[in-house]
């Protein structure tokens, strides 16, 4: 079956095959949370955002990417509860280093007694394998929210693979219809916005797929558009 990033809560994980990585998504938790596995197709190394709820899920989860429980990352997008109930049970059985941005990760650490091995900052990248994803900053929803970017090779292969498409992993910064919430804070708005826009939008083309931290997929062709409505709205 096709991708089609159409995950509910208590259902099955869909699945995306490229020619590098495997991309898993996973619908948990009260919040309809998702989370995502990627998976090196060379070596099965792998790289979980956002451990959010449900830990059992969250292991049969990676034991559908590697056949064990191998985890190489896990990669926190942000701060917010709802996106790391289940990290201290998953780090606990997999072992696997977390990451989170910088200014998050004391947060994070006091929340879950979880040690943030790596702090995220702008640009950094991480290494899945044979992958290499990078770390984009977008402030606001919280002051260390990060979106990661995967970027298909230039001589692809895979049936739906696109030679250079841009995957964008957004935590809760970019959902269809807007950015994420920023607390009615102007300020907070307008730094969101000017990342998102300068670090996202400017950067990467319309093809690039838009995987949030709630709900359906997107794309940066159907969200561009609507770009000035959202600065004028405030949200």
């Amino acid at each position: 079956m096709p991708y089609t990033g159409e995950v509910t809560v208590g259902g099955p994980s869909d699945l995306r095959v490229l020619d590098e990585v495997e991309i898993r998504k996973l619908a948990v938790g009260p919040g309809d949370n998702d989370v995502y596995l990627l998976t090196c197709r060379r070596d099965g190394a792998q790289l979980l955002v956002d451990a959010a709820d449900e830990p059992g899920r969250l292991v049969d989860l990676v034991r559908e990417g590697s056949g064990a429980t191998r985890l190489d990352h896990v990669v926190t997008t942000h701060r917010h509860p709802d996106h790391h109930r289940a990290l201290r049970s998953l780090v606990a059985v997999t072992g696997a280093p977390v990451a989170a941005g910088a200014p998050d990760a004391e947060a994070i650490t006091e929340a879950t007694e979880v040690h943030v091995a790596h702090r995220l900052h702008h640009g950094d990248t991480l290494t899945v394998g044979h992958v290499c994803v990078e770390v984009i900053a977008l402030r606001g929803h919280t002051p260390g929210s990060v979106a990661l970017v995967y970027r298909e090779p230039e001589h692809v292969e895979a049936p739906g693979a696109v030679a250079g498409r841009a995957h964008l992993f957004t935590g809760d910064s970019l959902f269809p219809g807007g950015v994420g919430a920023t607390g009615g804070d102007p300020r907070r708005f307008a730094q969101l916005y000017a990342d998102v826009r300068t670090r996202v939008f400017d950067r990467f083309g319309d093809d690039t797929w838009v995987y949030p931290g709630h709900g359906r997929d997107t794309t940066l062709g159907t969200e561009r558009p609507h770009l000035e409505e959202w600065r004028t709205r405030g949200w």
